[in-house]
């Protein structure tokens, strides 16, 4: 409709007046920037037509729509205007209601009352849209007062605005009364209603309520089912989800492409991937976001494999599908799998964000690479990462995991903005170098900082204690963490403080932990203190922690393998026969140990008495030659590290062919004096090998840097950073 020939402009009393106003206002929709309306706005003035509210309420609304939007320079020029009608107002209301910043009408709608502008029924819907958006329950309710007031409470938009404004807000017995009063309620209010019990949890509600709208003689939608699926999915509900599913079929419901795509999603959501995929099956065309959802729920099912034969099938990817696939590998444990798709990605022209640089860190972090470290670093810093606390925090870890802490440290450094987490994560970086004392005093930093530690911060400060032997300072961290920043410890506290005592040998006091912790002890606690029993060869109750573990975890090889050690320990070989035939037919097998080593960019993976790399002839050759060179420096095999019925001769073998001695002698074939070889090992480092690689580092002039499964050794010039204390 011409706005001309609806609103009476007495101002425009000529033909040149009427033309200039024709004319700003083509320029008004032509506009594309504040400036240029900025300029119209001065030839409004100059032109004496401000007093035009239909010209000024379109340079509003065009400040509304530009590509970026300028919010507080459309209202200031609004408030100038002279009285305007309700129907002007009303169009900045609708418009800001829907937005990127829906509170600006809310402030519109103060300013407009305390002016004395007109507001109308028509004012109402869009102001209690955006206070839906914005969950804004206060000024909700108190539009809701204003309606009652005026009288525009029965207006049905207002009603479906009110209910709506009451669930978003989580008021859904109000949503509900205000539902309940509506005399007529169309196939939205239904929805809304619906919904609103999906976003609160109120699952129980949603059939009785479909049932009572068929009575009412309204008929579900498509987007209705659709709806509840997806809030099933959203919420994990799995059980409510099928019995949805179940009342949609029992119904002969219409199941359509998007509630099909819907059903897809919800059951992969919750994990039940058997349903999802035989619908997924016959959805076609099969969109990027079901597709996405295929990938996310293979991967949390640990079926990779799966995941990425749909990724593969994709004919189109989007940044959300490619994140998905990224993060499957790392949950999967395959990091360098997730490092070669991030390569990909980024070769098919995808970038990044935030999300997916976070798993491409972590992806690092496991490998522990540091070469793909300091390469992701560089993209980080390039493209714009560093400034993202999350991204800078997960730095610190990465290069903390792959043995850099001076890395670790400059990330640290360089922050502007700190958080809990970035203390914690510093902490816990020099926690797992052994570095008990520099953790001890950046906690009393960050305290001088006022920033307050949490749960995962004492965590880390426990564990720099208890691989430091500092068992006194431990105790005080615990109390401290318990009186003076009221944190309820959980089992990972602990478990800590059972490890601070076991690895000091006080194992009475590590017992009565466990005997006093106020939840049961699980696998990891009583692991601990079997661990502990091991080093200082206390049999008995070593053998009580192996039972405790094997009542929790039946299938724990460590566990098997404990007692097995103990029996051979005192040459009980028949009794060590037992447990391993008892491992057999039970199906368990002890963990392999597994070494990696990175060189030129290229991930070297070593298992024990490996035969499968494609230099092992030099590998074996250059042990030899390194075992001779260590016994000339007083290397000697601890035999006693061997727990199994064989002669001398296979006994130094099984030493000498352990997977960390193997990735050392590669390392040392490619690597010259100064230079630093980087190892990580997936079990505990043993005796014998940490005596040898102590003697390599100060025999070939290398530093040696090994993390096995809890911490790292830096071995330099014949000594270790661990100080023996491991």
């Amino acid at each position: 409709m011409n706005v001309m020939t609806t609103i009476p402009q007495p101002i425009i009393s000529s033909t040149v007046n009427l033309n200039r106003y024709n004319h700003l206002l083509t320029s008004l929709s032509a506009s594309s920037s504040l400036s240029h309306l900025k300029q119209i706005h001065a030839q409004i003035l100059r032109s004496g037509l401000d007093r035009s509210n239909s010209l000024i309420i379109k340079l509003v609304l065009s400040a509304c729509t530009l590509s970026s939007p300028s919010f507080d320079y459309a209202l200031s020029v609004f408030y100038q205007m002279h009285n305007p009608e309700p129907h002007l107002s009303n169009k900045l209301l609708r418009e800001l209601s829907r937005s990127s910043n829906p509170g600006k009408a809310l402030l519109a709608y103060a300013k407009m009352r305390e002016q004395g502008f007109v507001v109308d029924s028509f004012s109402l819907p869009p102001l209690l849209k955006a206070s839906t958006r914005i969950s804004a329950l206060s000024e909700g309710m108190e539009l809701h007062g204003f309606a009652s007031k005026m009288d525009f409470v029965s207006d049905p938009f207002v009603q479906t605005g009110l209910v709506a404004m009451y669930s978003a807000c989580g008021h859904i017995e109000d949503a509900r009364l205000m539902f309940d009063k509506m005399p007529e309620r169309d196939i939205v209010a239904w929805n809304i209603m619906i919904d609103g019990y999906c976003g609160t949890g109120g699952y129980n509600n949603v059939l009785p309520l479909i049932e009572e709208m068929k009575r009412s003689n309204v008929k579900p939608d498509a987007k209705i089912f659709a709806t509840v699926v997806s809030a099933c999915g959203r919420a994990g509900n799995l059980e409510f989800g099928k019995a949805f599913h179940e009342f949609i079929s029992e119904n002969k419901v219409p199941v359509d492409y998007n509630l099909q795509s819907s059903l897809v999603i919800m059951y992969a959501g919750c994990g039940s991937m058997d349903t999802a995929t035989n619908i997924f099956k016959n959805l076609s065309p099969k969109n990027v976001v079901v597709s996405t959802a295929m990938i996310t729920g293979y991967s949390k099912a640990g079926q990779i494999e799966a995941a990425r034969l749909i990724f593969d099938q994709m004919p189109e990817k989007d940044l959300i599908c490619w994140s998905a696939m990224i993060s499957g590998y790392v949950e999967a444990g395959q990091p360098q799998k997730a490092l070669q798709l991030f390569d990909k990605m980024l070769t098919s022209g995808v970038k990044p964000d935030q999300v997916t640089m976070l798993s491409v860190v972590s992806a690092c972090a496991s490998l522990g690479a540091l070469d793909n470290a300091i390469k992701i670093q560089s993209y980080i810093d390039e493209n714009m990462f560093s400034r993202v606390l999350p991204v800078n925090n997960a730095l610190i870890d990465m290069y903390a995991k792959c043995g850099e802490l001076d890395r670790a440290k400059k990330v640290f450094a360089r922050m502007h903005k700190q958080n809990v987490i970035t203390w914690s994560s510093m902490i816990g970086a020099y926690a797992v170098h052994g570095d008990a004392i520099n953790a001890l005093d950046l906690f009393h930093e960050m305290k001088s900082q006022k920033v307050n530690p949490n749960g995962v911060t004492f965590v880390g400060l426990l564990y720099a204690c208890s691989h430091a032997g500092l068992v006194e300072e431990g105790r005080k961290i615990f109390a401290s963490m318990v009186n003076d920043y009221n944190i309820t410890p959980n089992r990972e506290h602990y478990g800590c403080m059972v490890d601070l005592y076991g690895r000091a040998n006080l194992l009475k006091e590590a017992l009565e932990v466990i005997e006093q912790m106020p939840m049961a002890p699980n696998v990891v606690i009583w692991g601990s203190l079997m661990a502990a029993c091991r080093i200082y060869n206390e049999a008995e109750l070593g053998e009580f922690a192996a039972k405790q573990v094997l009542e929790l975890d039946p299938f724990h090889d460590g566990a098997h393998i404990f007692i097995s050690n103990i029996y051979a320990k005192e040459r009980k070989w028949e009794n060590v026969g037992e447990i391993r035939k008892l491992m057999q037919n039970k199906g368990v097998v002890k963990q392999r140990g597994c070494s990696k080593i990175e060189l030129d960019g290229e991930i070297h993976e070593f298992l024990t008495a490996d035969k499968n790399h494609v230099s092992v002839n030099e590998i074996y050759e250059k042990l030899d030659s390194v075992v001779s060179e260590l016994e000339l420096a007083g290397y000697t095999p601890n035999m006693s590290s061997v727990l199994v019925d064989l002669d001398d001769e296979e006994k130094v073998k099984a030493l000498l062919w352990h997977s960390e001695k193997l990735a050392l002698c590669f390392g040392l074939l490619r690597r010259g004096r100064g230079s630093c070889i980087r190892i990580i090992k997936n079990l505990r480092v043993c005796e014998d090998c940490h005596n040898f690689m102590k003697l390599a580092s100060k025999v070939y002039g290398v530093r040696i840097v090994v993390r096995d499964r809890t911490r790292f050794h830096r071995y330099e010039d014949g000594v270790c950073s661990c100080k023996d204390y491991w």
